[in-house]
């Protein structure tokens, strides 16, 4: 603990030093009996000066929440000594704002007094401004002795980290693949075989079972009948999330977290479908999860989204340096990005020559962007439009589906346009 002397012990010592002087220097005892208390109450604490003896403990009620919802922090203080004015400031990282609780106020800082033996609990909410792992690593503490001539600083880490979970997007229907996997899921595959899903009625051939004679046909053509049934199989869905370039707007949003949220609502889909998903953030540092299902998996992917961050790097990175596990034969490839970056465009054109089966949600950067402030930058703009514009139809060539999407509107919209072009346009697989 930091001991520090308030300013009042140096003005105490300096007016009553001075009064001494001016009492010899003047023969008289007036200026003497008039400041000398002063000397004497600094004297005296100077003497009786204690370090004071504190106990702190913090813990939060939870430490996972989502979007949107408020956590509390409780602060536990004890002395056995009484403590006339203290003062507990929290550290807390940006995006991440103290709201009432018992405090009463927004800035982090509190004033209290501490009773001898009696321990104070005090709790504070903290409402964060987005999701992310936000880290309350300092609290300071600030103290008076009972004379107020000196002031006592000590800080402790509690090491508490708050996960808050992005909002997902809310999806009613999600993008059929190109092609399935063997394992049974929800996804009707184009193949015959055993199912529930209706595909048709053919004449009855020995060997098929008694169960999927179709008995009301048969009577009408006096032969029998049998419906044939779509397989019932599992996909394997693969997020891409560009981590190399975050577009800023108002209000805390930009680019990376509106695309976060987007990732969030499809995975969640997916799994509930029995599919298998996986996440790779491709940026200044690369991460991955190899598809699974499950709910350890929804876990495992929200838990990679919170923490991802665009990172500044100037090294070339393709996708050869992403492992081929987590980019298995046959998956569907789901592209969250600004489409800013050059090395994210060619990773994707080359998923494409490689033949994953992709589409991309562009997460659009000029709907964050100010509009400009005079015809040469609205000239730019517009130039700048025109080639995104080109470099959407290079990807439409190559069939693969570009949608513009930005916060506030519709990604079950978007995904419709996607579905439209896979239905209307070139195969998805060349």
């Amino acid at each position: 603990m930091t001991r520090r002397p308030s300013p009042r012990l140096g003005a105490y010592l300096l007016l009553g030093v001075a009064g001494l002087f001016t009492g010899a220097a003047l023969g008289r005892p007036e200026p003497v009996i008039l400041l000398a208390p002063l000397l004497l109450a600094a004297l005296v604490a100077l003497a009786l000066v204690e370090e004071p003896e504190l106990s702190i403990d913090a813990s939060l009620e939870q430490d996972r929440l989502l979007e949107g919802n408020d956590a509390e922090l409780t602060i536990r203080i004890g002395s056995p000594r009484p403590v006339r004015w203290l003062e507990l400031a929290i550290g807390l990282p940006p995006g991440l704002v103290a709201r009432g609780g018992s405090s009463n106020n927004d800035s982090g800082v509190l004033g209290l007094q501490l009773d001898p033996g009696v321990p104070r609990q005090v709790s504070v909410g903290l409402s964060p401004q987005r999701w992310g792992i936000y880290r309350v690593d300092q609290i300071a503490v600030r103290m008076r002795d009972r004379f107020g001539f000196f002031a006592f600083e000590t800080t402790m880490n509690p090491g508490l980290a708050l996960r808050v979970f992005p909002q997902p997007e809310v999806l009613r229907r999600v993008l059929r693949p190109a092609a399935t996997q063997a394992p049974a899921g929800n996804e009707v595959s184009r193949r015959l075989g055993e199912g529930i899903e209706f595909a048709g009625v053919r004449p009855h051939v020995p060997g098929d079972a008694i169960r999927r004679v179709n008995w009301r046909i048969s009577s009408r053509r006096s032969e029998l009948h049998v419906n044939e049934l779509h397989l019932e199989r599992s996909t394997d869905v693969v997020i891409l999330l560009d981590t190399f370039t975050d577009v800023p707007g108002m209000d805390r949003q930009s680019s990376l977290a509106t695309a976060v949220r987007a990732a969030n609502g499809i995975a969640d889909h997916y799994l509930r479908r029995r599919d298998r998903v996986g996440l790779i953030a491709f940026g200044g540092s690369i991460r991955w999860l190899v598809p699974s299902m499950g709910l350890g998996q929804s876990y495992r992917i929200v838990d990679t989204l919170i923490g991802a961050q665009a990172a500044a790097s100037f090294v070339w990175k393709g996708v050869d340096l992403i492992p081929p596990r987590s980019l298995p034969a046959k998956a569907l490839v789901i592209a969250l990005t600004p489409l800013v970056d050059v090395r994210t465009i060619e990773a994707l054109l080359d998923l494409r020559g490689r033949g994953f089966d992709l589409a991309v949600i562009e997460v659009s950067p000029e709907a964050l962007l100010p509009p400009p402030d005079d015809d040469l930058g609205g000239a730019i703009r517009r130039l700048w439009a025109m080639q995104r514009e080109l470099m959407r139809d290079r990807f439409g060539q190559l069939g693969v589906p570009v949608v513009v999407w930005s916060s506030g509107a519709s990604l079950e919209a978007a995904l419709e346009e996607v579905r439209a072009f896979r239905r209307h346009g070139r195969p998805a697989l060349a």
